[in-house]
């Protein structure tokens, strides 16, 4: 059975939030996952969303899933697609899921006139470090990631009065 990628609908909000889920378990924080079907169903579906989804379907299966942004550089002065999650069913792994997803979303990054298309691996995912590089991603190694998040969030926000 072929591969097909498809457009979230609003009724893909648990499918997207088992994925959810699946991949935290894989990256061994599923206790950090607060989203609930509403959440998703408001966060990705509402009309002021601005975050995309794709399913990832064999045989109308549900199999992966994909969620992304439009982001913005200023150097380029275009956007970019930045690729928030990607997830493929272990038992599909290897089957070209992960890399049609990824085609998917880099036709759309080129139709939308992005300058790049960007993502982060975690350093122990080597499997899918391999699988980036044997498609030509290359690490930004100059560049750390930060995040804010709950009470640091908070106090900083609280600065801004």
């Amino acid at each position: 059975m072929s591969l097909v990628i498809r457009k979230a609908k609003i009724e893909d909000a648990s499918v997207i939030l088992r994925f959810v889920k699946e991949l935290a378990r894989y990256e061994e924080a599923e206790q950090e996952v607060t989203a609930t079907v509403s959440m998703i169903e408001e966060s990705i579906f509402s009309k002021d969303s601005t975050t995309h989804a794709l399913i990832c379907e064999r045989g109308n299966e549900p199999i992966g899933f994909a969620v992304y942004f439009f982001n913005y550089s200023t150097w380029q002065g275009k956007n970019g697609l930045y690729l928030e999650d990607l997830y493929v069913s272990e038992s599909e792994r290897g089957s070209g899921a992960g890399k049609r997803l990824l085609g998917y979303l880099a036709h759309e990054a080129i139709k939308n006139d992005c300058g790049r298309f960007e993502w982060n691996v975690l350093h122990w995912n080597e499997p899918a470090i391999q699988f980036y590089k044997s498609l030509g991603a290359v690490e930004k190694s100059e560049w750390r990631g930060y995040q804010l998040t709950g009470e640091s969030l908070l106090a900083l926000a609280e600065t801004a009065n």
